[in-house]
């Protein structure tokens, strides 16, 4: 029954996730943190960021980790499969259909209203992120490593990468 609740934990976001990792994880963190339990808002916003660290496709890296938490090595093979497959099926399957209507006026109307959807969604989950860092670190802990991690990459161009490793380090060292 756990393999089947971490594969539909992964599927079912990666099946409504439109447009990739950032409308999916959302998605993601509604099944591991608020149906299944299995993480808090604050260890999904470290996975995250972990993932975000790390190169490739951030869904899998969530899902394998997430994966092997909760159901060891058969748990993180249920949990890639489930996030790549249904990408898999819908691209072998649909692929011509894409290509054939991929002007369509109603694909791009789709597209444009899809958008803002998937913004809303990251705001919420930028808004919990916020308040759980908040509620951990305190007010001046969560605003300095916010307002660092916009001027290094808004002002001085720096990796989101390095920021977030930086970050990482930072919260290890000064506050554990």
């Amino acid at each position: 029954m756990l393999y089947i609740q971490i594969f539909l934990a992964f599927f079912i976001p990666g099946i409504l996730g439109y447009g990739g990792g950032p409308a999916s994880i959302p998605l993601i963190e509604n099944e591991v943190v608020d149906r299944y339990g299995w993480l808090s808002v604050k260890e999904f916003s470290e996975v995250l960021a972990l993932g975000n660290a790390l190169p490739g496709p951030i869904a899998t890296k969530m899902a394998g980790y997430i994966g092997y938490e909760v159901g060891g090595i058969a748990g993180a093979a249920t949990g890639v499969i489930a996030t790549i497959a249904p990408s898999l099926v819908l691209m072998i399957g649909l692929l011509g259909l894409l290509m054939k209507f991929k002007e369509s006026p109603r694909v791009k109307r789709l597209t444009i209203v899809v958008r803002p959807v998937i913004a809303v969604l990251l705001g919420i989950m930028t808004y919990d992120f916020f308040f759980s860092s908040y509620e951990s670190v305190g007010t001046m802990q969560s605003l300095f490593i916010g307002g660092i991690s916009f001027i290094l990459m808004e002002k001085l161009k720096i990796h989101p990468a390095y920021v977030i490793a930086g970050a990482l380090i930072y919260g290890a060292i000064v506050l554990s």
